[in-house]
């Protein structure tokens, strides 16, 4: 397996470590994954994402060329901020989704850690006209939770001004730190590229803070389900489309049907013609009756017995004391109103539909 620059850390920090897109990774430290969650939710929570793929992507027409691979409005992106963005297939599925920024004559992207090799294939491939780059020599750190505004301006004052999405460079200790206003906790906070030879001791000045705590991949997990955000693999894959996945607000109306460079993405024909008409399946959030979690690959039933949908993510809320998940139901039945049921281990568990994030996102926009 694979090991991150901070692996000797997590080791110190008495990490238990496990395998995760071929590296050795920190699932929760001694203070355990409930706590660690709550932690993010009322201090800083520090996340090792090394793991994740970091690309630069650099031609005279990179933002037009990435408009033929994304459904995303890339041209339109204002300097030195970023957007969420997938790639598509021409059968109208998710091959994964990203982060990209703009960086003037470069495009910054980070995609997930299971895909990066595929992914960077695919645009080299796709992007003739363009150099894709692959980042190895910089490692990714997430800093997260209502405090890490306050904290990290302790070491950068400017960070204390940015604002959700932007994406920006400073320097630290005479390198160059890439640091973005964003994360996957629904927190405000950054995640901050650094080089590997200096990622040690920018993460041990960030942990000499009594406001900062290693968090690890468990809690990480719950974090981005109350948020309400997708994982790759699990919530979306290549059998599900951005409009199934009510992830419409990602393709902006520019890229959209009668929008001013509508289509001209990889399954355009088949999602754009779902903005007018409903899908068999919809994404949704529920809220779990009892105590129990509710787990991946839990089938979702009517009163009458039939299978209406199944579990893509669930687990236990910290935030909420109570089981969460988010799951595919058939669309019909979402229309109807109609009472719908995990059924777990022969028991039918009521669900209630809830509004995403199921817990409100707290990003500093200004």
């Amino acid at each position: 397996m694979k090991r991150t620059a901070f692996y000797e850390q997590h080791i110190a920090a008495n990490a238990r470590m496990v395998e995760f897109a071929g590296y050795e990774m920190p699932v929760q430290y001694p203070l355990g994954v409930k706590k660690e969650h709550l932690w993010v939710r009322e201090q800083v929570g520090l996340f090792d994402v090394s793991h994740m793929g970091q690309v630069i992507i650099k031609g005279d027409a990179v933002k037009k060329s990435l408009e033929t691979i994304l459904p995303v409005d890339v041209q339109g992106l204002a300097l030195n901020t970023q957007r969420y963005g997938l790639f598509t297939t021409a059968e109208g599925g998710i091959s994964d989704d990203l982060m990209f920024a703009n960086w003037g004559d470069d495009i910054y992207m980070v995609v997930n850690a299971a895909c990066k090799e595929q992914d960077i294939a695919y645009m080299q491939a796709s992007l003739s006209d363009c150099e894709v780059i692959p980042v190895e020599d910089r490692a990714l750190l997430a800093i997260q939770g209502p405090k890490a505004r306050e904290v990290f301006a302790r070491m950068i004052p400017e960070v204390a001004s940015m604002t959700f999405m932007q994406s920006l460079k400073f320097t630290w200790q005479d390198v160059e730190l890439w640091v973005s206003c964003s994360g996957y906790t629904g927190e405000d906070g950054y995640e901050v590229s650094v080089p590997n030879n200096m990622a040690q001791a920018f993460a041990e000045q960030l942990l000499a803070y009594e406001e900062v705590e290693w968090i690890g991949l468990g809690a990480r997990d719950s974090l981005r389900l109350e948020a309400g955000l997708c994982l790759y693999g699990h919530d979306i894959d290549l059998t599900t489309s951005p409009v199934e996945a009510s992830l419409n607000w990602a393709i902006q109306k520019v890229r959209r049907l009668d929008g001013e460079r509508a289509g001209g993405f990889p399954g355009a024909e088949k999602i754009l013609a779902q903005f007018g008409e409903p899908t068999s399946k919809k994404r949704v959030g529920f809220l779990v009756d009892g105590k129990a979690p509710v787990r991946e690959g839990v089938e979702i039933f009517n009163e009458q017995g039939d299978c209406k949908g199944k579990v893509t993510s669930g687990g236990f809320s910290p935030s909420l004391s109570q089981p969460i998940v988010m799951a595919y139901v058939d669309s019909q039945s979402l229309t109807s109103e109609e009472p719908l049921f995990a059924q777990v281990r022969g028991k039918s568990i009521p669900l209630t539909k809830a509004a995403m994030p199921f817990v409100p996102a707290r990003y500093f926009r200004g």
